[in-house]
């Protein structure tokens, strides 16, 4: 199994060092050392974590979807012209961008800072690794 550092393994949950540390503390992560005595958790734990600490949003009531991929954020930026827009949110660590109408971007009264939730479904995803 991987292993990661502790910086390491806190920039991949969204939350600080501090807070990574409090987790093993109480038991939430098994800490190790690494080869050169630093201290690491093992990335299937702390995927396994994030995924028990961090629920998706709830959809509305009587609503239900085949999307799994559900992501709140913020609005950090709106490109629009006449017809299309570019709308980028900062869900956590990861940065949505979403193509749609401006009509649609109009409708859904998105701005700067508005809350908005990303459901991506995709039949098409890549994964890479480093080599």
């Amino acid at each position: 199994m991987p292993h990661l550092r502790i910086s390491d393994a806190a920039a991949h949950l969204g939350i600080s060092d501090d807070t990574l540390r409090r987790w093993i503390d109480r038991g939430v992560l098994t800490a190790t050392h690494d080869e050169a005595g630093r201290l690491c958790v093992d990335g299937l734990e702390v995927a396994l974590a994030g995924r028990d600490h961090f629920a998706p949003v709830a959809p509305a009531e009587n609503h239900r979807s085949s999307a799994r991929n559900r992501f709140v954020g913020l609005v950090t930026q709106i490109k629009a012209d006449t017809v299309m827009a570019q709308v980028e949110l900062q869900c956590g660590p990861h940065r949505v961008v979403s193509l749609m109408s401006t009509e649609a971007v109009q409708d859904l009264g998105l701005e700067l800072g508005s809350v908005a939730v990303a459901t991506i479904k995709s039949t098409n995803v890549i994964v890479e690794v480093e080599e």
